[in-house]
């Protein structure tokens, strides 16, 4: 969700004096002479990073697949495109006749830039969601139950069918389910009008102790929008976050092919030149690649938000409540979506106040962000930007839905 790491730690990139950042500036962007020089090299990272073909392949043909199967595994075909910590897929699901349970997978964790389960938990929500508009869009009512198992810590909810459905009451939130993706491109100037944000809003009815906190103003913008720089500066500056976030980059095709997990070059959102020349380069470093997300953060993620909306809920710990901000969340971005604007999840200051939290340290983060929401007896959960998007969004990669089941 956060930004641009990198391969795990050990990886031969780590021992490469030249990142793909560095090479790009001392060039100026110098694409055409990097695309005809050296063909045989250059050749074959075309070949291996995908320049020519990016989103095609295996891993993102889920993207296209979601709506073909009329069962419930068609509907976990749609659960599995929801938006989720470092695109991590942190799910597992069980599927019978007429239930489908979702529970979290131990072993996909983001460590200390998650360290209390709140980014998790909030993504399972996310994907319950999708899987509850895809249930309901195939003709079955939806039952929802929350940590239906308390024995099992991991048991997220519950979905029973029941017959007949009730019709979706927004149809195109689950359209928009296959062109949901986080925009971390620039967004352009025009401003996301009053009457969406009420709408936008609205898609909390129901859910007293979840609502959005909506940060549209030039000033509050610039308040929000510095403590995110912030966090970020906080979170390249901690080696334990840097390195968690750095492990789910995937450098390269083959990473891509073998892992359908991660943050890849196609989601950060670059102009087609730049990217295709990014591709071309060596791999980043870690360094590397934190300062370029440090400086992505400020010139253009926090420079063009048209608007921050932050998912508060009365108590932040609750994994009932976090489950239900997920579902908001995600109510939020297809309904953005299906309306032609852009999103990016933006956790850096929730990242940083968990990890003081879980460490001791001094709570540097958590009354300045207490103070910008302005909303006693309420805490943020989850922040994200909102804007009309310079350029689309690339797909990211998923696992199938027979990796998940």
């Amino acid at each position: 969700m956060t930004g641009i790491p990198g391969p795990p730690a050990g990886h031969a990139s780590d021992r490469h004096p030249l990142s793909r950042r560095v090479l790009l500036r001392r060039t100026g962007l110098g694409a055409a002479t990097v695309l005809v020089a050296g063909a045989g090299v250059l050749g074959y990272r075309t070949f291996d990073n995908g320049v020519l073909d990016p989103g095609a392949g295996q891993p993102y043909e889920p993207w296209s697949q979601w709506r073909g199967d009329p069962s419930l595994l068609g509907a976990v075909a749609a659960a599995i495109l929801a938006a989720n910590p470092h695109n991590s897929q942190p799910w597992v699901f069980r599927v019978t006749q007429s239930t489908v349970d979702l529970y979290a997978d131990p072993a996909r964790t983001t460590g200390t830039l998650d360290p209390l389960g709140r980014e998790k938990q909030v993504g399972l929500g996310c994907a319950l969601e999708n899987l509850v508009l895809a249930i309901t869009a195939r003709g079955h009512g939806a039952t929802v139950t929350l940590l239906p198992d308390p024995g099992v810590p991991g048991h997220m909810a519950r979905v029973t069918l029941a017959s007949p459905g009730e019709p979706v009451p927004d149809a195109s939130l689950y359209e928009a389910i296959g062109d949901r993706h986080s925009n971390r491109g620039p967004y352009t100037d025009q401003p996301v009008g009053p009457g969406i944000i009420a709408g936008l809003t609205a898609l909390a009815a129901g859910r007293p102790e979840v609502t959005t906190r909506w940060f549209p103003a030039p000033a509050e913008k610039a308040a929000l929008g510095g403590l995110i720089v912030a966090a970020t500066e906080a979170i390249v500056g901690d080696r334990r976050q840097s390195e968690d976030a750095f492990a789910w980059f995937r450098s390269s095709r083959d990473d891509i092919d073998r892992y359908r997990d991660g943050l890849t070059l196609d989601g950060q959102g670059l102009a087609p030149l730049t990217l295709a020349t990014a591709k071309l380069l060596p791999a980043t470093s870690r360094g590397a690649g934190d300062a370029f997300w440090l400086e992505q953060t400020r010139t253009v993620h926090t420079a063009t938000a048209a608007a921050y909306g932050v998912i508060t809920v009365t108590d932040a710990d609750d994994p009932v409540q976090r489950l239900r901000g997920g579902r908001l969340l995600q109510r939020i971005h297809l309904a953005a979506t299906a309306r032609g604007l852009a999103l990016q999840h933006m956790n850096q200051i929730t990242e940083r106040i968990d990890r003081e939290r879980s460490t001791g340290a001094a709570a540097t983060f958590a009354a300045r962000f207490d103070d910008l929401l302005a909303r006693p007896g309420w805490r943020g959960l989850a922040t994200f930007r909102i804007g009309y998007p310079v350029r689309p969004a690339r797909l990211s990669p998923r696992r199938p839905v027979s990796e998940v089941i």
